[in-house]
């Protein structure tokens, strides 16, 4: 079990980064076997990524639903995110083709995807009495006080010289 940090805790970072929200939902509960391969095929995605950090993955968690599975996923740039989803050595692509063929349009599986380019100064966060978790598990973990206080100071602490915090 993770270490639970008493006190407030904030995540720093000067560089941009990508937040990537992944999941799917099961539409038709009788099919199994169709949303079944969907929900597996991402742990061999993780596994590889986790053991390839040069590819950009910084981390993420995975919370389930009642008819799905959502993940958060960081990531430190767009082009990485993008050449591990198009790239034919790795996991994904194969996955989306079976996708593809055995689920398509027929509704019983949805999945889906958001991404958010994030530029230093544009993200705040906070983590009270929390084991480290989103951001702060990727970035630099710091106290959430003085100038990181609320979550105004923590964005003006961030803002870049001569723009308003």
């Amino acid at each position: 079990m993770a270490k639970v940090l008493p006190g407030r805790y904030t995540a720093q970072t000067d560089e941009p980064f990508v937040v990537f929200l992944i999941g799917m939902r099961v539409n038709k509960l009788w099919a199994l076997h169709k949303w079944l391969p969907v929900a597996s095929a991402m742990g061999p995605m993780l596994s590889s990524l986790y053991q390839h950090p040069e590819k950009g993955f910084l981390g993420g968690f995975t919370t389930l639903g009642w008819r799905g599975i959502t993940m958060v996923q960081y990531w430190r740039s767009f082009e990485q995110l993008e050449a591990f989803a198009r790239s034919g050595d790795d996991s994904h692509l194969g996955a989306w083709k079976r996708f593809n063929q055995a689920v398509g349009g027929d509704g019983s599986v949805g999945i889906w995807h958001e991404t958010y380019m994030v530029q230093p100064g544009q993200y705040e966060c906070v983590y009270a009495n929390m084991p480290r978790h989103g951001l702060g598990s990727v970035m630099a973990h710091v106290p959430a006080v003085g100038r990181r206080h609320t979550a105004r100071q923590r964005l003006a602490a961030q803002a870049p010289a001569g723009e308003p915090g």
